[in-house]
């Protein structure tokens, strides 16, 4: 029996058994990932944080204020992208990048957050949903791309990469022979990403203003300066004696390896804190203070986030009709 053929009540009972197994299952990782992190020593943490009084009420405002106007960034710029097809509030797309957040974490890359989005609009606009949520992230990578290019050359001058220069040439000479290949190979045939071909995708994005690509990069930047200047703040919090540029040069570098890293979002954390204990030991600074800095970032700007979203999943309602 197909899920369109049962009866309405039927549908809205089995929707809400799966919006309460996304929230669930959520929570639990959560949990698991802070209680029981096994690179993670949640008690030396607390002990750390009480004996030290690093944060105060006035550091922790500050640091929550930064998440907000992080989200307030992301979220302002999924209505403008949304706004090219149709008209939201920013309240709505505050429900919609929460909720998708919250549904996404089980999923690899956030793939979820596709379709957790897309089910908030007609039958007829999901497709064009996909594809703007898609020019969102695209705009969010190339920004970390570029910083991150420029973060990475700089600790090759600054830091004892151990960098065999004559491997890494070859290295590029094959990486850059690939991508040739493939380039070419893509015209031949009907490749797809997220099941659009690149033709469909190249007349879709083209057919969006400059306007909004140039303003959506812009809200890219600014997310990403914002994100990274709150990781700055808790490096001087811990005591890391650094200048903002040799800081961001660690850091840029960080995000930029772990964008390329395909993991599952709840173990995002474990990511991020292995390549930024590695990158941080060049510079001196201790595995202990990185871990705990990139635990609270990842509690502040998604584990937060997501908690308001799952109050948006479980009162999401599924539509009787496609209108």
């Amino acid at each position: 029996m197909h899920f369109d053929s049962l009866p309405y009540k039927t549908k809205q009972f089995f929707f809400v058994l799966i919006k309460l197994s996304i929230v669930i299952a959520a929570f639990y990782l959560i949990y698991q990932k802070i209680i029981h992190n096994t690179e993670f020593n949640i008690k030396q943490f607390w002990s750390f944080l009480k004996e030290s009084h690093v944060f105060s009420l006035k550091t922790i405002i500050f640091l929550l204020l930064l998440t907000g106007f992080n989200w307030f960034f992301e979220i302002l710029k999924w209505q403008t992208l949304v706004r090219s097809i149709t008209s939201i509030s920013i309240k709505k797309a505050l429900e919609q990048s929460l909720a998708a957040l919250t549904a996404s974490l089980l999923t690899p890359n956030r793939i979820g957050e596709y379709g957790a989005k897309a089910i908030y609009f007609r039958a007829g606009q999901r497709k064009q949903v996909m594809l703007l949520n898609l020019l969102g992230n695209v705009s969010q990578m190339a920004t970390t791309l570029v910083f991150g290019s420029i973060g990475l050359w700089l600790m090759y001058l600054s830091y004892d990469l151990n960098i065999n220069t004559t491997k890494l040439s070859y290295l590029m000479i094959i990486v850059v022979s690939i991508l040739a290949f493939v380039a070419f190979g893509l015209r031949q045939t009907k490749f797809k990403i997220k099941g659009f071909s690149l033709e469909k995708l190249k007349v879709f994005f083209l057919s969006l203003s400059l306007n909004l690509h140039v303003y959506i990069i812009v809200l890219s930047l600014i997310r990403y300066s914002i994100f990274s200047f709150q990781f700055y703040v808790l490096l001087l919090l811990f005591g890391v004696d650094f200048n903002y540029l040799e800081a961001m040069t660690i850091i840029t570098t960080m995000y930029l390896l772990v964008s390329v890293l395909p993991s599952i979002f709840i173990f995002d954390v474990v990511v991020k804190g292995s390549v930024a204990v590695y990158l941080f030991s060049l510079a001196g600074i201790n595995a202990f203070t990185i871990l705990s800095i990139v635990m609270i970032m990842w509690v502040l700007n998604f584990v937060l986030p997501s908690v308001f979203g799952s109050y948006y999943v479980l009162n999401f309602n599924l539509p009787k009709t496609d209108d």
